[in-house]
């Protein structure tokens, strides 16, 4: 079986390519996706596709609506949804990317710092694991997939 692993969140660091390295070190079978991380090419979809706007909330609008497009698609189609959350930057889209993949059913892996355990404590509770590092989400799946702890 090909399992599908939504990674959604923050987009300032290299965790995703960390989780793809170990997945592939390990052979998995796993395709990863995930929404489109470039910032600016996310912002301004909306209005790149759809035209210009004079008011910034419409131009957000534009943009939300066709980025969770595909974000509602990809975590619809998603056997585990990974949700980072970082210390820098405030991660609404990856909170409400959670709660849309607990009311699917979908399987969670939640990574972050401890230093953010209280203020995650919800998402966390919705989540069936809760990882501090790229490789533990990989060590996760490596077990999920194969059956296989850590040694």
């Amino acid at each position: 079986m090909q399992w599908t692993v939504y990674l959604s969140g923050e987009i300032h660091s290299d965790w995703r390519e960390q989780i793809q390295h170990g997945v592939e070190a390990l052979g998995l079978p796993v395709t990863l996706v995930a929404p489109v991380t470039d910032h600016e090419a996310s912002d301004k979809c909306g209005v790149r596709t759809f035209g210009d706007e004079d008011l910034r909330f419409w131009e957000d609008t534009k943009g939300a609506g066709l980025n969770a497009v595909r974000t509602r698609t990809l975590i619809a189609r998603a056997d585990v949804v990974v949700v980072r959350f970082g210390e820098t930057f405030r991660q609404w889209n990856a909170a409400f990317d959670a709660g849309y993949a607990s009311a699917l059913g979908k399987s969670i892996i939640t990574l972050h710092p401890e230093s953010l355990d209280h203020a995650m404590k919800e998402v966390d509770r919705a989540a069936l694991a809760v990882a501090r590092e790229p490789a533990q989400v990989v060590e996760a799946l490596r077990y999920v997939i194969q059956g296989t702890p850590p040694a």
